[in-house]
């Protein structure tokens, strides 16, 4: 998923550093992040607004369009998915979102509900890279993590699946990607 607000606010805040600034300071990273660990995004527009009064029609915006931060998804990796599914390969979707904005993301990308199982960091209130989702997802899915393939675009997430017992590797391209499943019969040349 091509997901970055500026996709977003560059339709909402003309100048380059005032939109940096927003992005960095409000809306920051760590506020986001929050979402991804489970806060109700009424409450993190509440409390940004209370915190950026002057900025409040910019942080409801945020949370209003926020389909607008997603581009779109990369086709290259959704081939790697359908090729996936035609082998008859099981792929879950472990990933830092928001609950409520995973809803929303589902309803406009077919692709994600193609999923055999998902965990959704904003429903579990815990977020990679904390063991715990790792444990979350085994458990939920019945996987024993040696076995268990894992991909992200994070090092820091692909050394706490390595360090839970889960071969794992950074995301780099769908190319780079199809070779790892190759290397491991995964997927067939």
């Amino acid at each position: 998923m091509d997901w970055d607000p500026r996709h977003l606010f560059r339709k909402v805040i003309e100048d380059e550093r005032d939109r940096e600034w927003f992005l960095t300071e409000v809306c920051s990273p760590q506020w986001n992040r929050r979402q991804d660990e489970g806060r109700s995004w009424a409450d993190a527009v509440a409390e940004a607004v209370a915190e950026h009064p002057d900025h409040e029609h910019w942080i409801r915006t945020y949370d209003e369009r926020w389909i607008e931060t997603v581009a779109g998804l990369y086709d290259d990796t959704v081939a790697v998915l359908h090729e996936l599914a035609h082998s008859e390969v099981a792929v879950y979707a472990l990933t830092n979102f928001s609950a409520e904005k995973w809803l929303l993301a589902t309803d406009h990308y077919d692709t994600l509900r193609r999923f055999d199982g998902v965990v959704v960091s904003g429903e579990e209130k815990i977020a990679k890279p904390d063991p715990g989702i790792y444990e979350v997802l085994t458990r939920r899915f019945d996987l024993e993590p040696w076995r268990t393939f894992f991909t992200d675009d994070l090092q820091v997430n692909v050394e706490a699946a390595r360090d839970f017992g889960i071969d794992a590797e950074l995301f780099t391209s769908a190319p780079a990607l199809r070779d790892q499943l190759l290397v491991r019969g995964v997927l067939r040349p």
